[in-house]
């Protein structure tokens, strides 16, 4: 998700729960930790872990031990930039028609139609599916694949129409997701739009002599939106108690809701179909005037979620919506946006529409007739992405989940079914065994250097009892996620956004994006979060603006354990910014505010892909190759801060544990992308000789009105030129061989 935007500094949770800085502290100060930490199990001894034997290894080869190409420089050039050897395609942008009877894109706002056949917007993560000759999943590669796309927001939909945007009848404006509506109404063509650019892309390719091509006439080229119908799906013992908070107008039995909405990270199943991870859902929805008060319970969760509890003020000319459920009070289209009580009772209105959202989403990317499923189980957040564990057969199944917002938590869910490698190609059904049925926890980073999953569980008498919000029974839980894992006390984050899986060694990595000067100061400090210091050329940014990357192992590497060990991989710097640069980054692989994560089965690299507001006025965002450790290669070192707060130059010391220096041979930059643009998303064919990734609003800082911040990619000679376009990329090299090494 776009890190640039200022709304996104809100903070919806103001528990007192402990953040991650504070434990980390704690266990730095015991000579017994970092004892543990540096002489934890190396890569020798994971052989023997069952089920592991199925994945290391990856296509035949070892892990890399050193990269094979050389650093990409930082560069503001508008285009995307690889290393010598390297070269990229486009295979499809934003507005591309997904049917042959749909018209070509104009990349002008001219389109008449609804945009349901034609891709998204806001290119996110994604993954291959790979089909047999019977239309089945398979993990092999058939030269034959579906390839499923999210689409995050429309922080850029004043591309999509002629003129921008229009609220109250003037066009011309730009507004996000998170941005400020003037009060008014906005007309249905250019909703429609931005509801049905949402969601999930799905096209078949196929692999020619000139690389991967779309197959235009595929019938299971489609899309998921967020007006597409979607079952509600739960553990049966609670389903029915989950599906009465899910009651509305238009499903009076809640059993039904429509669509998915702000997919940033994803999921795979081992069996084979996709999870939307749904994100910053909550800010899309409005409240009219009049109706019925909320209830001390939903007024408790919306404030925790951060969706609108009261309509505007009568003399305000300003509401923070996306001003969708202006339109109509009678088009079920646009009212469901509308969280007001206006009706008798949830049956006549959309007070519960809020409720439908936050969840993960399956879909089946090779089965056009398959109803996707919520699977209200896993939780309801700002999920940002849902990393499976290694499978084992005969052993259950975990997925860890980050909630992306600051002071936020990480998540497991843990089935209760145990994996059979007969369910490969299940689909939708498999995902019934599967995600239907479980535990669900909160990560608790403790100050012995240990962790505990913490079961949100009703038999808790601190959930039971939670002060915060009167929880019900355990379908409250799944629904109010956020407020069960207070009342636990569960480590607040920092941003946590995508996690992955280390196929070498089963280790679980987490992006913690970033913080702000609010945050941290040279007196506010500590050895988890130990920098505070200006941006050195003084314009982005000054706290610790940079972000890092934390690390854990399972204890006896079992996805049902309910301890773990952790430590920090990386911080992310620029490479002049003196004792903040703990990583000892070089201009070869400096980086800020790391968002996606992702193992290549094929080579063992980890794969970071930046979403930066701090080094952008040197360089473009970026996606760098790490050759990775285990938990526990790090030392100690001290950092001198210095940094002006309220007119006072303020200064300190702080003593911190850091992971191992990777160096130019096991660190560098691979990419950059174009002006303004993100890079998030990425898949890779199993032989690693092609990735595919995604290249997310370029040009996002455009005025209305002004010129264009970025041409990508139609300065590069893909559709029609004039407005930026989000889309994906394949990459190969010129040689045909494995990419990265």
């Amino acid at each position: 998700m776009s890190s640039h935007t200022p709304e996104l500094d809100a903070i919806c949770n103001e528990s007192d729960n402990p953040h991650f800085q504070d434990v980390l502290k704690q266990a730095l100060a015991q000579p017994s930790r970092r004892a543990l930490l540096r002489g934890s199990l190396g890569l020798a001894g994971l052989a023997v872990l069952p089920g592991c034997a199925t994945v290391m290894g990856g296509a035949g080869s070892s892990p890399a031990k050193a990269l094979g190409f050389p650093s990409v420089a930082k560069t503001l050039v508008d285009d995307v930039t690889l290393p010598p050897g390297y070269r990229y395609a486009v295979l499809h942008a934003t507005g591309d028609a997904l049917r042959p009877s749909v018209s070509p894109y104009s990349n002008a706002g001219l389109e008449a139609d609804d945009w349901s056949m034609r891709v998204g917007d806001h290119h996110d993560g994604m993954d291959l599916y790979f089909i047999d000759d019977k239309g089945r999943y398979t993990e092999r590669d058939t030269g034959r694949a579906v390839l499923a796309v999210n689409h995050e927001s429309s922080a850029d939909a004043f591309f999509m129409h002629p003129n921008g945007q229009t609220s109250n009848g003037v066009s011309g404006k730009k507004f996000t997701q998170f941005g400020n509506w003037d009060l008014g109404t906005r007309p249905a063509a250019e909703v429609l739009k931005e509801i049905n650019h949402h969601g999930v892309s799905m096209v078949e390719i196929v692999k020619t002599p000139q690389g991967w091509r779309i197959k235009p006439d595929s019938p299971l080229n489609r899309r998921v939106t967020a007006q597409t119908p979607v079952r509600v799906a739960g553990p049966r013992a609670h389903i029915d108690a989950i599906r009465a908070q899910m009651v509305t107008r238009w499903d009076t039995a809640g059993g039904m809701a429509r669509g998915t909405l702000n997919n940033c990270g994803h999921g795979k199943t081992p069996w084979g179909t996709y999870l939307g991870c749904e994100e910053n859902w909550a800010f899309y929805f409005g409240m009219s005037a009049g109706g019925a008060a909320l209830s001390p319970r939903d007024l408790a969760s919306r404030r925790r979620y951060g969706v609108v509890s009261a309509p505007p003020a009568a003399n305000a000319q300003r509401a923070v919506s996306q001003g969708w459920h202006t339109v109509s009070a009678t088009d079920d289209r646009f009212s469901r946006w509308n969280v007001a009580a206006p009706g008798r009772n949830a049956e006549a209105d959309f007070r519960n529409e809020a409720n439908t959202f936050g969840y993960n989403v399956e879909i089946d990317p090779l089965d056009v007739n398959a109803t996707p499923a919520k699977r209200v189980i896993m939780g309801r957040f700002a999920h940002e992405a849902a990393v499976c564990s290694l499978p084992a057969v005969g052993k259950p199944l975990a997925f860890y989940m980050g909630c992306d917002a600051r002071n936020e938590y990480i998540y497991k869910f843990v089935s209760t079914a145990a994996w059979d490698p007969k369910d490969i190609g299940g689909g939708i059904a498999a995902g019934d065994k599967y995600l239907n049925e479980g535990k669900l926890y909160a990560a608790r980073f403790d100050a012995s250097g240990q962790g505990e999953w913490v079961e949100l569980t009703f038999a808790d008498p601190r959930i039971a009892n939670f002060a915060g919000f009167k929880f019900e029974n355990q379908a409250d839980i799944y629904i109010h996620t956020r407020l069960a894992a207070d009342a636990v006390g569960a480590t607040k984050m920092d941003r946590p956004e995508w996690g992955a899986v280390n196929y070498r060694n089963g280790e679980v990595y987490f992006a913690l994006t970033n913080n702000t000067a609010a945050n941290r100061t040279p007196g506010r400090v500590d050895a988890a979060n130990p920098r505070a210091y200006m941006d050195v050329d003084g314009k982005k940014g000054m706290g610790n603006p940079n972000g890092h990357i934390i690390r854990f192992r399972e204890d006896g590497f079992a996805a049902t354990s309910t301890k773990f060990t952790w430590d920090i991989f990386l911080f992310g710097a620029e490479d002049d910014a003196g004792e903040a640069n703990l990583s000892k980054l070089t201009a070869g692989n400096a980086f800020s505010s790391p968002d996606g994560l992702w193992f290549s089965k094929a080579t063992g690299i980890c794969w970071i892909q930046t979403d930066d507001g701090a080094m952008t006025d040197e360089s473009g965002c970026m996606l760098l190759a790490a050759i990775p450790g285990q938990v526990g290669d790090g030392s100690k070192v001290t950092v001198n801060n210095r940094m002006v707060v309220n007119g006072v130059e303020q200064t300190g010391k702080q003593e911190t544990f850091v992971g191992a220096t990777l160096g130019d041979a096991k660190l560098r930059r691979f990419l950059v992308a174009p002006a303004g643009a993100e890079v998030t998303g990425i898949a890779e064919t199993p032989d690693g000789r092609t990735l595919f990734i995604n290249i997310q609003h370029p040009g996002e800082n455009t005025k209305p009105g002004g010129a264009p911040e970025s041409l990508w990619p139609g300065n590069k000679g893909y559709g029609r030129p004039g407005r930026p376009r989000s889309a994906t990329i394949v990459i190969t090299r010129d040689d045909g061989g494995v990419i990265g090494v």
